[in-house]
This record gives structure tokens, sequence and C-alpha cells, in this order.
């Protein structure tokens, strides 16, 4: 039985939502290229589940570990691609606050995830969250 590709998506987020770093790895394509929007430190594509890693590590030191998946909706497919709608929240030390909806578009090979391309609602606002 093959996974459909929403289902790699649902459990992708699952495990984010989890901090189940293991399982969000395991859906990774070694080489999945990630489009992390914006002209922040920490936007870009990015080449790889390293890379991604990275950067999600980055978020969270910048973030003091606040950096929190708190809601997962709107999955819509289109054969190997999947978008949902996904909202971020997290809080500096210094008080500033990141509070904003993505829009996540999926691309599902094999049972992993291969590429990632990601739309913010609020650029300005994750920008100057993020910083320079």
């Amino acid at each position: 039985m093959q996974t459909q590709p929403q289902d790699v998506v649902r459990r992708f987020l699952t495990a984010v939502q989890q901090s189940k770093f293991d399982q969000v790895a395991a859906a990774l394509h070694p080489q999945v290229q990630w489009s992390q929007p914006g002209h922040h430190r920490l936007s870009g594509l990015k080449h790889s589940r390293d890379e991604v890693f990275g950067m999600v590590g980055a978020m969270q030191e910048l973030a003091a570990g606040t950096l929190t998946l708190t809601k997962v909706d709107l999955l819509s497919m289109n054969g190997r691609r999947v978008a949902c709608r996904v909202h971020w929240r997290a809080a500096q030390p210094s008080g500033a606050v990141l509070d904003v909806d993505n829009l996540d578009v999926y691309t599902i090979e094999g049972g992993l995830i291969t590429h990632v391309q990601v739309f913010t609602a609020d650029t300005a606002q994750e920008d100057a969250f993020w910083g320079q």
C-alpha cells in the first residue's frame, strides 16, 4: 500500500508540533529543497535536510526556544503536492513576538518530502522578528 502525500504531510506536521525530531527527519528527503520566504538572515533556499535543521535550530535559538506550530489546517492536494495553512508563534526575550500564518506547499516523492515552498502572510513581521 502506497502512502498518500497528504498522510506524509500530516505525520510530518504532527511530529513538528510534538517536537519529535527523529520523525521530522525521517519525513524529509536528505536533499530536500526548502524555500523560506523573506529578506532576513534565515530566508532563502535550503538544499538539504541538514540545512533545514540548521535553519530551524537558529530559529529556536533566536526565539529562545518558543517557536511553536500552533495550528495546521486547509490541507489541499494536487497530485504529489499538498498545500496547507499553518500558524506559528514565538517570542524573544526582548519582547518581539511572531504571530503569523504561512501557506506551505509540500511535494512528496517516494513517501518523502522533497520540496517545500513556504509563503508567509506577513513578510515584514518575519523579517523584523528574525532580523538581518
